[in-house]
């Protein structure tokens, strides 16, 4: 049997994309904080730098954003930037993606209620996977 609370909306985007871990990890050692700044959010960088290793965290959360924009159509820009999404633990440990007012514009905009995310890495790449769902519940 289904589980109601489980239902979701309709399929309104979806977006993948694969991040090489080296050069996340040459693009900080080259760039410093200030590169970091301008990609995560506080709560992003505070969670992957606390790793032993961030850099696979850090490039699953970058393709995340990719993914997410692509989801959305728009790509990275004016519309949806760096810092519209926010890749955060949810209380099973799952990716859960918070957006900031640009982003939640674009959400209402497309007709979403929701953007899912799933995340992985082996040592040398990240990819993530998002999907917008829209608020109408069906089976």
């Amino acid at each position: 049997m289904v589980d109601p609370s489980r239902i979701r909306g309709p399929v309104i985007g979806i977006g993948c994309d694969l991040v090489d871990i080296e050069r996340m990890r040459d693009m900080h050692e080259r760039h410093g904080e200030r590169c970091l700044e301008k990609i995560f959010s506080a709560a992003e960088q505070e969670y992957c730098m606390a790793m032993r290793n961030p850099y696979p965290s850090l490039s699953a959360r970058f393709a995340a954003k990719e993914a997410v924009s692509k989801a959305f159509g728009c790509g990275i820009g004016k519309d949806f930037g760096l810092l519209s999404l926010s890749v955060e633990k949810g209380p099973q440990g799952q990716p859960i993606a918070v957006l900031d007012e640009l982003g939640l514009t674009l959400l209402r905009k497309v007709g979403g209620a929701e953007v899912l995310l799933s995340l992985t890495h082996t040592s040398t790449q990240a990819m993530a996977f998002a999907v917008i769902v829209g608020g109408t519940k069906h089976l």
